[in-house]
C-alpha cells in the first residue's frame, strides 16, 4: 500500500515522536503561554510550517552540479538551481518564466491518481543529458530540449498522448519514450521517430511498468539503453488474464470508469519475457531463460535487469513464492542465459541490491542469508561471462545490524575501492552512511549526526546529497564529500515558536522477551491528572515507524497532545529493521502476533507511566494501520474509538506480489487468509468507529470498506463512515486533509476528552 520510504509498504502517518514534557528543538523556546497556536488547518496548507522543500534534486553526470527546483510559498513560480559540489558556489540555471512552461507545479495536473504516482515514485520532472549541457524537460508527458549553452528550450514531442519514462541515449543523439504502451526513439539530429515495438493490444505493456511492479518490487522503468547505444532491452508484460477492478468518478453528471489492472491473490500476474530492440529499426529478439535444469517459469518476477556491458545482460528472476532468485547473465547474440546465482530463503527473499563492478569482473550482491542484510562481494569470469557461477570472493559486512541500501560502489582503484552503503549498524532507530573497502575490513561511518540520513551520490562517487532529519532536528539538505565538509543546501524553517513537546522513545519486551521499539509523547499536565492516550502504530512488514527521524503525523500528534491526549506509537514484531527472524514472526498470519505485541506494550506503558488513562485509549492508523485499528477493535475491548483509513479489511483484497510473499496464495493458506480478516469477526466490533476511504484509491481499493461495510450491517453493528471522493491512497490536498484531520481531532476529543467540544462551542 502506499509508503513513504522505498522498503516500507503501506502508506502510514508515522513517527509522531515520543514525549514527556522536555521542549523543543534545540533552542530556546519562547514563555509559557507565548506560544504560536498550532492548528489543523495551519499544518496542511501549502506550503506547510516547515517551508517548500527543494524539488527534483539532481546530479549532472559529470559530477560538476546538483540541481534542484526551488519554488516560491504558492507553489506556482520556481527557478532551476545549480550548486558546484567543489566550492559551494550557487546559480540560477534557469528563471520563473521559462520553467513555469517546461516544469508546471504538480498542482497543475488534474487527475488525482497520475497526480499520486508523480509524487509517489518521484517521476523526474527533467533529466540531464550525458554531455551535461542539456536538459531534457517532462511537462506532464510532452517533451522539451533546453540547452544550457543559449539558454533555449525546443518542443520534442506534440501528440495528445503522454510520453512516459524518456531517457537519453548514451551519446545524447537519440531519446526514447513510451507511447501508447510501445517503445519509440526520436532522433534529435534529423527529427524521425522510429516506433520499436508495434503492439495494438493495449494489454501489451513495453517497457512499460505496470502497477503491481511498481508498488511492490520498486521498479521504476523497464527499459534500458546498451552502452553502445545500439540496443535496447526491454521487459514486455502481458496482462491479458490480469484481472481488473473497477475505479469509478461518480462527482461528473456523466460518470466515468477506468479498469485498473490488478492482480489479487491467486490470480494471474502479468507474463513476462525480456527482448532486444535495435535502436535503429523496428525489429525485436526475445531472449531465452530456459536452461538444462527446466524451463523458464512464466508465473515468475523479473524484478531487476540491465546491462552487464554491451551483448551481455544480468537479469533476477524471483518465483512466484517469492522464497528463490536466480541471477541470470544473457547472451544476447545468442539469446540464451545462465544462472550465475542462486539466492534461497525458508521466509521470502527482498528484492537484493546487484551492482556490478566497473571493472567488469565482479558485483556486490545483498542478501539476509545469514539473518540479517549485509553485502556480499562475488567474482565471475570477465572474458566468458556465461562459462561459470560466480564465486563468492568474501561478505562485506556482519552483525546484528541491516544493510538498508547500498548508494555507491567506487572501484575505480580495483578491489582497494569503496562501498558506500546505509545501514542502522549501533542504533536500530538510526540510518547512518558507511562505507567499507571491497578489499575488507572494518566499515566507516562517513555521515554526521544521529538521526536518519539518505544519501544520493554523484555519477563519479565524489560528493553526494545528504538529506537528513532527526527526532527533534527539522529536515534539511546538504551537499557533502566523503571524510570532508557538507555545505547546507536547504533547511526546514525551525518551530521553536510553538513550543513543541519533545518525543521520547520507550522499549518494551514482547511475551518471549523480544525487545520492541516506542515512541510517546505526553502532553503536559497537572500532577495528578489522568491523560487518555491514543495507540497509532503501522503494524506492517518491512516498515519502521519507530526511529530518530522527523516523522509525517508530527504535527499531528503534537496538536493531539496540547488538547491533552497522550500518542504512542510502537514497532510490533513483523515490521523492518531488525532482521529476518524478527521480520518473519508474523508469516502466514497477518494480525495476531501484531496485536500482541502491541497490547503487550500498552500495558507495559501504562504500568510506567501511571498517569495514563488505561478506560480512556483509542487507536488509528492508516493502511496497513488502518487494518490494524479494525483488527484490534475486533479483537480486543479495551479501546473506546478507533479511526480507520484506507483499510485493508480482507488479504483476498489486496494485490498478489505484496500478500504471497507473506500469506501465500489463498489455496495454500486459507485458513490464514479467514484468520486475518477483520470482515470474518465484524460482529465482535468494541467502541465508536469510524471507516475512512477515498473512491479512487487504486492501491487499498474501496472495496475493503465496502466488505467491512456490509459485514458490520449483517451483524448489526453500528459505525461511522466518510468518503473522499476522487481521492487516492493518500487522500492529499490542504482542502480535503484538513477535513479528514478535523473529523478524526473531533472523534477523538468527544470520546476521550468529553465536555471539551461543549466547552469549545461555549467559548465561540
Amino acid at each position: 500500500m502506499l509508503s513513504v520510504n522505498t522498503r516500507c509498504k503501506l502508506i502510514f502517518f508515522a513517527i509522531a515522536l515520543p514525549a514527556i514534557a522536555v521542549l523543543a528543538w534545540g533552542q530556546e523556546p519562547p514563555p509559557i503561554g507565548t506560544e504560536k497556536n498550532l492548528t489543523i488547518d495551519l499544518i496542511n496548507a501549502q506550503p506547510g510550517l516547515l517551508g517548500r522543500a527543494p524539488e527534483a534534486v539532481q546530479w549532472s553526470p559529470d559530477g560538476a552540479r546538483v540541481t534542484y527546483i526551488l519554488r516560491d510559498e504558492s507553489g506556482e513560480h520556481g527557478q532551476l538551481w545549480s550548486i558546484d559540489p567543489a566550492t559551494g558556489k550557487r546559480e540560477v540555471l534557469m528563471s520563473s518564466e521559462k520553467l513555469s512552461a517546461l516544469a508546471p507545479p504538480a498542482a497543475h495536473i488534474k487527475d488525482e491518481r497520475e497526480k499520486e504516482r508523480r509524487s509517489r515514485y518521484a517521476v523526474a520532472g527533467y533529466h540531464w543529458s550525458p554531455d551535461s549541457r542539456h536538459l531534457l524537460f517532462d511537462a506532464n508527458g510532452q517533451l522539451w530540449l533546453y540547452s544550457l549553452n543559449t539558454g533555449t528550450g525546443t518542443q520534442i514531442t506534440a501528440s495528445t498522448d503522454p510520453m512516459l519514462d524518456p531517457k537519453f541515449s548514451p551519446d545524447g543523439n537519440t531519446i526514447s519514450y513510451i507511447r501508447k504502451h510501445n517503445l519509440v526513439v526520436h532522433s534529435l539530429s534529423n527529427n524521425r521517430e522510429t516506433v520499436l515495438t508495434r503492439e495494438e493490444d493495449s494489454d501489451y505493456l513495453n517497457g512499460e511498468v505496470d502497477w503491481v511492479y511498481g508498488e511492490e518490487l520498486g521498479v521504476r522503468s523497464n527499459y534500458f539503453w546498451s552502452p553502445s547505444g545500439k540496443q535496447i532491452a526491454f521487459l514486455q508484460m502481458d496482462e491479458n488474464k490480469v484481472p481488473a477492478y473497477p475505479i469509478t468518478d461518480l462527482i461528473p453528471l456523466h460518470p466515468s470508469l477506468d479498469m485498473q489492472k490488478y492482480p489479487k491473490p491467486g490470480d494471474s500476474n502479468p507474463v513476462v519475457r525480456l527482448g532486444i530492440a535495435s535502436s535503429e529499426r523496428d525489429k525485436v529478439k526475445w531472449m531465452s531463460l530456459d536452461t538444462p535444469a527446466g524451463k523458464f517459469d512464466f508465473d515468475s518476477y523479473v524484478p531487476r535487469f540491465g546491462w552487464l556491458r554491451d551483448g551481455i545482460l544480468y537479469a533476477e528472476v524471483l518465483n512466484r513464492a517469492q522464497d528463490r532468485m536466480d541471477l541470470y547473465f544473457i547472451d544476447v547474440n545468442s539469446g540464451h542465459g545462465r544462472v550465475v546465482l542462486t539466492e534461497k530463503s525458508d521466509t521470502w527473499i527482498n528484492v537484493d541490491d546487484f551492482h556490478p563492478l566497473k571493472s567488469g569482473d565482479g558485483f556486490v550482491w545483498s542478501s539476509w542469508r545469514d539473518g540479517h542484510t549485509h553485502l556480499y562481494l562475488y567474482r565471475f569470469n570477465q572474458q566468458q561471462p556465461l562459462a561459470s557461477e560466480a564465486v563468492l570472493e568474501r561478505q562485506l559486512t556482519s552483525g546484528d545490524f541491516e544493510v538498508s541500501s547500498v548508494k555507491a560502489v567506487d572501484d575505480r582503484g580495483g578491489r582497494t575501492g569503496n562501498v558506500y552503503f546505509e545501514s542502522n549498524q549501533g542504533d536500530d532507530r538510526q540510518k547512518q552512511l558507511y562505507q567499507i573497502a571491497l578489499s575488507g575490513g572494518p566499515a566507516t561511518r562517513v555521515s554526521e549526526g544521529e538521526g536518519w540520513h539518505n544519501a544520493s551520490f554523484s555519477g563519479d562517487g565524489l560528493h553526494y546529497v545528504d538529506n537528513y532529519s532527526a527526532l527533534n532536528t527539522v529536515p534539511r539538505l546538504s551537499v557533502c564529500a566523503p571524510k570532508f565538509h557538507c555545505e547546507k543546501i536547504w533547511e526546514a524553517n525551525e518551530l521553536k515558536d510553538y513550543r513543541l513537546l519533545t518525543p521520547q522513545f520507550v522499549d518494551f519486551k514482547s511475551d518471549n522477551g523480544t525487545l520492541l521499539r516506542g515512541l510517546l509523547l505526553l502532553p503536559r499536565a497537572a500532577a495528578g491528572t489522568k491523560i487518555p492516550l491514543v495507540m497509532n502504530p503501522y503494524g506492517g512488514p518491512e516498515a519502521q515507524t519507530v526511529k530518530n527521524a522527523w516523522g509525517a503525523s508530527t504535527l499531528f500528534d503534537q496538536i493531539l497532545a496540547r488538547e491533552g491526549i497522550a500518542v504512542l506509537k510502537v514497532d510490533n514484531r513483523g515490521m523492518g529493521g531488525r532482521g529476518k527472524q524478527y521480520a518473519a514472526a508474523v508469516r502466514r498470519n497477518f494480525g495476531e502476533t501484531e496485536l500482541k505485541d502491541q497490547l503487550s506494550a500498552l500495558q507495559q506503558a501504562l504500568d510506567r507511566f501511571p498517569q495514563l488513562d488505561s478506560t480512556r485509549l483509542g487507536w488509528w492508523g492508516w493502511s496497513y494501520g488502518g487494518y490494524m485499528t479494525l483488527y484490534a477493535m475486533t479483537h480486543s475491548d479495551k479501546f473506546k474509538v478507533g479511526v480507520a483509513v484506507a483499510p485493508v479489511t480482507d488479504w483476498h483484497d489486496y494485490d498478489s506480489i505484496y500478500t504471497e510473499r507473506y500469506m501465500g496464495q489463498p489455496r495454500q493458506n486459507e485458513e490464514g487468509y479467514t484468520r486475518s480478516s477483520p470482515v470474518t469477526v465484524a460482529g465482535q466490533l468494541h467502541g465508536h468507529l469510524l471507516i475512512v476511504h477515498g473512491t479512487s484509491d487504486d492501491n487499498v481499493h474501496p472495496q475493503n470498506t465496502f466488505q467491512m461495510v456490509q459485514a458490520f450491517i449483517t451483524a448489526g453493528k453500528q459505525f461511522d463512515l466518510m468518503l473522499y471522493p476522487q481521492k487516492t491512497h493518500g487522500i492529499a490536498g490542504p482542502v480535503a486533509r484538513t477535513h479528514l484531520y478535523t473529523r478524526i481531532d473531533q472523534l477523538f476529543e468527544s470520546e476521550l476528552l468529553p465536555g471539551l467540544l461543549s466547552k469549545k462551542a461555549g467559548a465561540k
